[in-house]
């Protein structure tokens, strides 16, 4: 299903409008911020002052970054949102980009859910009238505290009155690149049961970017849930290995690894960790693992309990298997962050 190009639907009829984007610093939040500079809007990051990307991390709050303005924020700390960030400034829109870092509990609920309910709390204030969030299209099947983190906050926006844009995007290329160096190195491509379990339509930070900020131009994108993938079929993990190793000119080589291990890591870590809490968040770092192990990052039919290739949209111009060539061949490097699985 493949949805029309937003980027030429809102060429030529952009309001400009000046937003506030919440997680600059990350990869997705990056081509973000490009892409609403592209439409003409002016954009204001708001960047934690221990932020990784030193670019963006910069204590001058009237210094710009490739066209945005960056203003230093604590985004859990609502006195922080409502005068460093505001500060009693008119905002159209909120485009948020923000999310945990590893989906532990303690962490999902404070980001996930917390902060970004003193975002649109702090946003109401100010009059600001939509507002944009990146989810995932996993919160279909919340088996994880990262999941509820995000659909609680889901639900409280939608409540909120304000116009909104939720997206849930497939699986990124960055959670499905860790296996180009071990590959290219001459060992096996690492698979779940036979490599089919699971599928997906991976999705560039480019393409997400530009499909986020038109959000706030194409109607049909608003007080919406959007289920959004990449160019192309839907592609299974063997797939995946089978391209990598044709783009090396190799024989295919994987090595099977059973699900019941990823049960057994789970069943272990929990029981010691009821003693010994720090192994409780790794624990549900194994079932994170687990779960997109055997779970397809597509749109779930409810009625059948099944995931629909066919429903799940696609947009952009960007493949993996392109971005895995550029990666081969030197033209990109891979910011994998801390939610991949292998």
């Amino acid at each position: 299903m493949e949805t029309e190009t937003q980027t030429s639907r809102a060429a030529g009829s952009t309001t400009r409008r000046r937003v506030c984007l919440l997680g600059a610093t990350g990869t997705i939040g990056r081509a973000t911020a490009a892409a609403l500079v592209r439409q003409g809007h002016d954009v204001v990051a708001f960047v934690r002052a221990k932020s990784g990307d030193r670019r963006l991390a910069s204590a001058d709050h009237a210094r710009s970054f490739e066209g945005v303005l960056v203003k230093i924020v604590d985004s859990a700390d609502p006195a922080s949102l409502s005068h460093a960030g505001f500060g009693g400034e008119r905002f159209d829109a909120v485009v948020s980009c923000m999310a945990s870092r590893t989906g532990e509990p303690n962490d999902a609920w404070a980001i996930d859910h917390r902060a970004h309910l003193n975002a649109l709390v702090a946003a109401q204030q100010v009059g600001v009238t939509h507002f944009v969030l990146l989810s995932a299209i996993c919160v279909q099947k919340p088996l994880l505290a990262f999941q509820n983190a995000k659909l609680a906050f889901e639900a409280a926006l939608i409540e909120s009155g304000l116009r909104y844009s939720i997206v849930r995007p497939t699986a990124y290329f960055k959670s499905l690149s860790g296996q180009i160096e071990r590959v290219r190195k001459g060992r096996p491509f690492l698979i779940f049961g036979d490599g089919t379990l699971t599928a997906c339509k991976p999705i560039s930070d480019d393409d997400l970017g530009t499909y986020i900020a038109a959000c706030l131009e194409v109607e049909e994108c608003w007080n919406r849930i959007l289920p959004i993938g990449g160019p192309g079929e839907a592609i299974t993990p063997r797939q995946q290995g089978e391209a990598l190793f044709a783009l090396l000119n190799r024989r295919p080589q994987f090595r099977s690894v059973p699900v019941g291990l990823l049960d057994g890591i789970v069943a272990g870590l929990s029981a010691v960790g009821r003693i010994a809490p720090p192994l409780a968040a790794k624990a549900e770092l194994a079932r994170i693992g687990r779960y997109y192990a055997t779970e397809s990052m597509l749109v779930l039919d409810s009625a059948t309990g099944r995931y629909d290739a066919a429903a799940t949209p696609s947009t952009g111009s960007q493949t993996l298997f392109d971005y895995y060539r550029a990666v081969l061949d030197g033209e990109a490097a891979p910011e994998r962050g801390d939610h991949a699985v292998f």
